[in-house]
Order: C-alpha cells, then structure tokens, then sequence
C-alpha cells in the first residue's frame, strides 16, 4: 500500500495544527459557528444529535494493522469504545469531544490518516474496488490511479469550494464492486479494440433525493490524460453547477439539465484548451505502482488441501467458506470477508477490542492489510487456504463470523435517528428487527442474493434506491413510516429501484418485508435470484401481497 513521503506527512500534520488553532478560537468565542462550519467540516466534523461524527479517510478502503491498532485506540480515548464503517469505506466515530478532536487527528496523523476532505463541497474519498489487485476479473488493479487521483484532489486550490460534495469511484474489473455508476465521476479500466488499457468515463451519477445512473462521456481515455479529463469535468461543474438551490447542485442536475451531448461537448471543449498542461507521464505512474506490487506470494499454499477435510467434516465452516470467501488469483489463496452484519449489531460497527483482533489476524493470516467495502464488511484478502479453518475459528469467537455475505441479512444500514441530525426515522433498530426475525440461516442462505439497503433519510447514505429492496425512512406528521422500492441494483446493470406504494408505519415494516419475500419463494424459478424474479413478474405481485397485509 502507499508510504507517505516527508511532503504527504507535512501535509496532514500542518493540518492538525491549522484545525487546532481554529477549534481552540470558536471555543474561545473568537469565531463565530457559521465561520466555523466551513472549517470542521472541510476537516471531516460535523454535529449531530447527541455529539460531533468525525469521518476518517480510508483511501480506496485500504489499512495497514498499525492503522486498525490505532483506530481502536481512538475509539477508546475519545469515543464510546467502537467506530463505524461507512458506504465509501470510511471510519466514522460518533461520540468525540470537540475540544479534543484535535489531539484525536494529531494521533491519526501519526499513522498516516487524516478526515481531509471527508465532508463539504470538495472533491471526497476517492473508494474503488474491495477486490483490488486479487481478483479473478481483473483487467488492471485500480488502486495506483486512485493513489494518483486521491494526490491530485487533496487540497486542490481550485475545487476546495465545489458547489456540492463531489465522489469518485474506479474499477480494474469486469464485474463492477464499486457503485462506480452511483458517482459523480466513474472510471472503469478497460481495452481497446487494439488491446490497449485506458479508462472508459462516466459522469452525472449519483443518489440522494433524485437518484441517477452515471453516463458515459468518454468510452476510452488514454492513461496519460486521466487527470486533465478529470480536472475538465470538474471545472465544467465548477463553472457551471447550480448555487441557488443546494438540492439541484449535484453534476447529476447539471448533465440532466444541460443535456448529455452538451455536457459532454463543454467538458470536451475545456479538456482540448487544457488537456497537455497535466499529463500524467509512463514514469509517474510506474513510481505510484511501484507501491502496489504484488506481494511474495507462497508457491506452496496450493499444497495445502487441508481445509476440505474441515468443509466435510464442518457444517458451520463450510456456510462461512461458502458464503464469506471467494476466489483468488493466486492458486492456494482465498479473500475472506469479515461480516460487520452480526444479528446482534449494528450494521457496520466494530468494537475496539474486534479492531485489535482483526489487525492481529491481518498480521497472521493476510499479509498484514484489511480493506473495508462499501457494503460496510471488511476483507483480508490473501488467506491461504489451509490458513481458512483456523481464521474461521478466531472470527467465530469474535463474533465477525456471521456467514451471511450478500445476503438478505447483509443490509446497507446508515446511523438514522440514533444519531443523525438529518434522520426522519431510525435504522438500527428496523435492522435489528428485521435479522431477528429472520434469524434461520437456512432460509436465509435459501433466499440467496438479495441486499436489502436501508436510510433514514433522503439523502441516501445506505443507497437505498438501489437496494433490490431499499428501505426510506420518511416523517409522518412525527411519525417514522418507511417507503419500500424493488429491484434496485448498483453492480454492472445498474438500476434505481421501483417505489412500491405508500409508506408503511414503523411497527409494520419487518412484516412487509417477510411478505416480499414469501412472494419471491412462491413465485422464483429454479436458481433464481430476488433480483431476476422482480426483473420478470415486475413488482405488482409484491404489491399486492404487502398491501393487502397492511394498513394503507
């Protein structure tokens, strides 16, 4: 993984001590809160309901165990003793004291992190593929052009005050893991006819209050102008976003309004008068890729068969191998996710005590890297496989080992009324509910695929308008209702979900959802995913199932 340089280093440690001084006069009354808005929040600070949240930057979703160490040592000194994983594989703590979040970033600093440019209208953490580098489909890991892209957009003069926040997804491979078509900017590797690996472009994605699929504006960039192209669609943006109405500043509002052929044509035109002024040269990107080298792998891993006596033997392992491995690249190896969805806790939080173990396993089993996911999991992506039975035993014991990975139990969840100030009805508890009463793994490895994505308000934190079954939390004259949409999905064929009908009152959502899938059993041909079953009966028999249940 990158290694700050003296200059990365300085960076970040001139920003704690800016940061410090600005906390230190609104405390003292010497800067007024609105002022002081601006400034926390370019820091990753904003104030919800009980405390302040800071979001930590995890880059691409990529840490070292010194790093996990540390963030466990901050949820003890300055949180309640546990942190949360977010949808663009950050870190969010939601209990610190403002007069200490300074020496909390001074602390981070010191192991390479920071909450830069985590919130406000600037460009935001730039998050990629949780497979990167190991997987099987993979034309060309992402990770060094996310490396290149997250230098470029740190700090840049000219986008620090963006009309609205601005996100950037990559992806190396053919099957998209990233929600790279839910971004402002999406970037695919791909080829050309002639063999060559470039980027294929997209703009205007996003979710929100009027969720849109990102379009391709450039089907093959050259990799030498990733960053000028990038930088034209920005200032394109910059120059041309709305600032009258912040519901309708988004890029998406911007391409719909101006029209795909016109937006591409101004980006075109500026990228033309700019495009040879920030080349991005063979040798720079060889030295950033110089940081992503695949590792010394163990020829010999392969040898060792010794995990499918314990799948023959073991019931339990071989639903959490089934189910939280995957495929490798390297023969001998497998990439084991670590489920943040125990019935029992909220959906991506993790204790203390689990972040110390889990860098401990990282260290043992993986290379000594974790990566989190933008469905709130973690991954330690270079297990050998006669490694797998006993990494399954300690994640047991931790209880990380719920084998439930794409699963309808794998719910998207963001923090709702618990804590968000922006919340107009809870999500943790509608999670919880909703595994306990579907807390029968059979059926629940039965049903299959189905990501259940679940927000307590408009803005869409948890994606749920591309959840195959997304939940939004609505008020209802102070009441928490919920309206339910089908057959989202933020993969390849990427698809906002379809809104099902009315809301539905709070005591009466985990019925609705039983209901909807009652009907996908009784109506699913064999092998059939929830996904392709509403894709071909459409979304009336649902309908009719839930409504006839529940009070309109």
């Amino acid at each position: 993984m990158y290694q700050y340089n003296d200059d990365d280093q300085t960076l970040i440690e001139e920003r704690v001590t800016q940061f410090r001084s600005q906390t230190q006069r609104f405390l003292n009354g010497e800067l007024a809160a609105d002022a002081f808005r601006a400034l926390r929040l370019m820091n990753g600070l904003y104030i919800q309901t009980h405390a302040p949240m800071l979001r930590v930057a995890v880059p691409y979703g990529l840490l070292s165990s010194r790093q996990f160490r540390k963030l466990a040592d901050v949820a003890r000194k300055y949180d309640k003793g546990y942190c949360h994983f977010t949808t663009r594989q950050n870190v969010q703590y939601n209990w610190p004291e403002l007069a200490k979040v300074p020496d909390l970033l001074a602390e981070l600093a010191t192991v390479q992190m920071h909450a830069i440019q985590t919130s406000g209208n600037c460009l935001r953490n730039t998050t990629s593929d949780h497979l990167a580098g190991v997987s099987i489909d993979e034309i060309e890991d992402p990770r060094p052009y996310c490396e290149i892209i997250r230098q470029w957009t740190t700090l840049h003069p000219e986008f620090a005050f963006l009309p609205r926040k601005f996100k950037i997804a990559v992806s190396g491979s053919e099957r998209d893991r990233a929600a790279v078509q839910l971004h402002d900017i999406g970037v695919y590797l791909v080829k050309n006819d002639s063999g060559e690996v470039g980027f294929r472009v997209l703009a205007g994605g996003g979710l929100g209050r009027t969720p849109i699929i990102g379009h391709t504006i450039k089907p093959f960039l050259e990799k030498k102008y990733l960053l000028s192209y990038l930088e034209a669609v920005v200032r394109v943006y910059n120059l041309n976003g709305r600032r009258d109405n912040k519901y309708k500043a988004r890029i998406k509002i911007l391409v719909k309004e101006t029209g795909l052929e016109k937006f591409t044509a101004l980006v075109e035109e500026e990228w033309l008068r700019t495009r040879d002024k920030l080349l991005l040269s063979d040798e720079r990107i060889a030295e950033i890729k110089a940081h992503f080298i695949p590792p010394a792998y163990d020829a010999q891993a392969v040898n060792d068969t010794s995990h499918n006596l314990h799948l023959a033997d073991n019931t339990a392992f071989g639903k959490w191998y089934k189910y939280n491995t995957v495929e490798h690249k390297i023969a001998g190896y497998r990439v084991a996710f670590i489920s943040l969805k125990a019935p029992d806790s909220p959906p991506g939080d993790i204790t203390a005590d689990q972040l110390d173990a889990v860098a401990d396993l990282a260290d043992q089993y993986s290379l000594g890297e974790i990566r989190s996911t933008h469905r709130q999991n973690l991954v330690l992506a270079d297990v050998k496989q006669g490694d797998l039975f006993a990494l399954w035993q300690k994640l047991d014991a931790l209880k990380l080992a719920t084998p439930n990975i794409g699963t309808v139990t794998d719910m998207i969840c963001c923090p709702g009324l618990d804590f968000c100030e922006l919340a107009n009805a809870g999500s943790i508890g509608v999670a919880k509910e909703i595994n306990e009463v579907l807390d029968n793994m059979d059926y629940i490895h039965d049903i299959g695929d189905l990501k259940i994505n679940m927000s307590g308000c408009m803005n869409g934190c948890a994606h749920q308008s591309v959840g195959h079954i997304g939940i939004l939390g609505v008020d209802k004259n102070g009441e928490e209702w919920y309206q339910l949409t089908l057959g989202g999905s933020s993969e390849n064929e990427a698809a906002i979900g379809e809104r099902l009908g009315p809301s539905v009152a709070k005591n009466q959502i985990t019925k609705a959802i039983t209901d909807i899938l009652d009907i996908y059993i009784q109506l699913r041909l064999e092998q059939e995913t929830f996904l392709q079953t509403v894709q071909r009966i459409g979304i009336e028999p649902f309908r009719e199932r839930v409504y006839a249940n529940h009070k309109r």
